[in-house]
């Protein structure tokens, strides 16, 4: 059954192919943003622009969608306007988390949506929590918590810092870091994927007041993913281990990715979401994950290529000291 559906985002990294996956469903989609990202929408979306802050926001209450899919929430106070706007006026609340909120480190390998939302570590985190429990709370507003883990589609996937840096340093011959011992399993999910069981979430009895996690069943250790990257763009890579203790001694702001985040083991099980949503794949091998990451590299570089500044010289620093260990 055709809905009516709004994304508040809906040109990101994760919410342009979930519009174009609810248009390709018959659902009839609008997206309210900025407006200021490049790229048309697919045919048929209504384009409503705005700030997520604006005095108009509240007037979406108005067109009482059956469903609104919040992507660009990351804070309570936002959240908490969503509850006033969105209370009573919309048939299903889907608010973006992040699997990032489950315990560092969790206490089983696998983890499920009854992984407790502990994470000590990142602010970030924190804050997608804190989110969590306002709409836990509310009592007129059908809520579902989506909960994405590590999710490509425009970026490649890093442990730490900036990703085209990494990518042009490997280009290079430059030496790339891996936190750890680069064996940590690490679960990537491209974007693409992730929209099939999300829009088959909408409207579905079962999904509201519930929580799921979105991700890939496999997971890839971070040695194996660095070196997929080096080998699509052409080069070998020449990584260089480094304890993430060590790591976040060079640098404090690196504790939230790497010890509440990339750090730990992540491999998921998605028994809920497909009990729901019904069953769903996702690509497996690393070169099928990486290419559409890899040619928006080429394309990003093919217009500007990052020059050598800051990032890079802590780079060399952190590999300079560690490769003197032997």
């Amino acid at each position: 059954m055709a809905m009516s559906i709004l994304f508040v985002g809906g040109t990101g990294q994760i919410s342009y192919p979930c519009v174009e996956r609810a248009v390709a469903q018959g659902h009839e989609v609008s997206v309210y943003n900025r407006g200021k990202r490049g790229g048309a929408l697919p045919a048929g979306v209504t384009s409503i622009i705005g700030e997520l802050g604006g005095p108009d926001y509240a007037d979406l209450a108005k067109a009482r969608y059956d469903v609104v899919c919040q992507f660009i929430a990351f804070t309570p106070d936002q959240v908490a306007r969503d509850i006033e706007v969105f209370s009573g006026h919309c048939g299903q609340y889907v608010f973006i988390s992040s699997a990032s909120v489950y315990e560092k480190p969790a206490s089983h390998y696998v983890i499920t949506e009854q992984t407790p939302a502990i994470n000590p570590y990142w602010p970030y985190s924190q804050a997608k929590i804190a989110c969590e429990d306002l709409l836990k709370g509310t009592q007129n507003l059908d809520w579902t918590i989506v909960r994405p883990s590590h999710t490509v589609r425009t970026g490649l996937p890093i442990m730490m810092g900036d990703a085209d840096i990494m990518a042009r340093r490997m280009l290079d011959g430059e030496p790339t870091i891996v936190a750890g011992d680069g064996h940590t399993p690490w679960t990537l999910t491209r974007s693409v994927d992730f929209a099939v069981p999300f829009v088959g979430l909408f409207g579905k009895p079962a999904a509201l007041n519930e929580i799921f996690h979105i991700t890939n069943d496999r997971a890839h250790i971070w040695d194996d993913i660095q070196k997929a990257i080096a080998r699509l763009l052409g080069v070998e890579a020449k990584i260089v281990h480094v304890p993430t203790d060590t790591l976040i001694r060079y640098n404090p702001e690196w504790v939230g990715p790497l010890v509440g985040d990339k750090a730990w083991t992540a491999i998921f099980d998605n028994s809920k979401v497909k009990s729901v949503a019904g069953d769903f794949t996702c690509a497996q091998s690393l070169d099928d994950i990486l290419a559409e990451p890899i040619m928006h590299l080429k394309q990003r570089l093919a217009t500007h290529r990052p020059p050598k500044g800051d990032f890079d010289a802590l780079v060399d620093r952190i590999c300079q000291a560690q490769s003197a260990l032997g």
